[in-house]
């Protein structure tokens, strides 16, 4: 059997609508990301030392940030929205214009998606969304 995967196309109202759902957990990805991010050197430190002496309370203490971020990014991408920059908040709806797939751009902190790209010129390449 086969199966086919559609990408979901979004309307600008559609993924505005979305957004009560999607930015809480932005929000706790990015401060996620963030804690991971900051504490880096000290995890690949703790991570070589551990390997052979059965662990570290530290690094143990980081899995559940792990888990909840994997978490968090499965449940955003399984609607079909792109996360660009985990730390800032960054995500992509995939849309249709004129016939060609864009993308609605939305960062954390923005009140709502006002922005499309094109899927190549990324976020530099932000157009106000004038079509509904």
């Amino acid at each position: 059997m086969y199966t086919f995967f559609m990408t979901k196309y979004y309307t600008p109202t559609e993924a505005n609508n979305l957004l009560e759902i999607v930015r809480p957990m932005v929000g706790e990805m990015m401060t996620i990301a963030e804690r991971i991010q900051a504490s880096q050197p000290a995890l690949w430190d703790l991570a070589k030392k551990s390997a052979g002496n059965g662990g570290n309370a530290t690094l143990s203490k980081l899995l559940p940030d792990f888990d909840r971020l994997h978490v968090l990014l499965h449940q955003i991408q399984d609607m079909d929205i792109e996360i660009k920059d985990p730390i800032s908040g960054l995500i992509d709806f995939v849309a249709l214009k004129d016939d060609r797939e864009i993308y609605l751009c939305w960062k954390y902190g923005e009140e709502q998606i006002r922005f499309w790209h094109e899927i190549e010129a990324g976020f530099i390449g932000r157009q106000i969304i004038d079509w509904e």
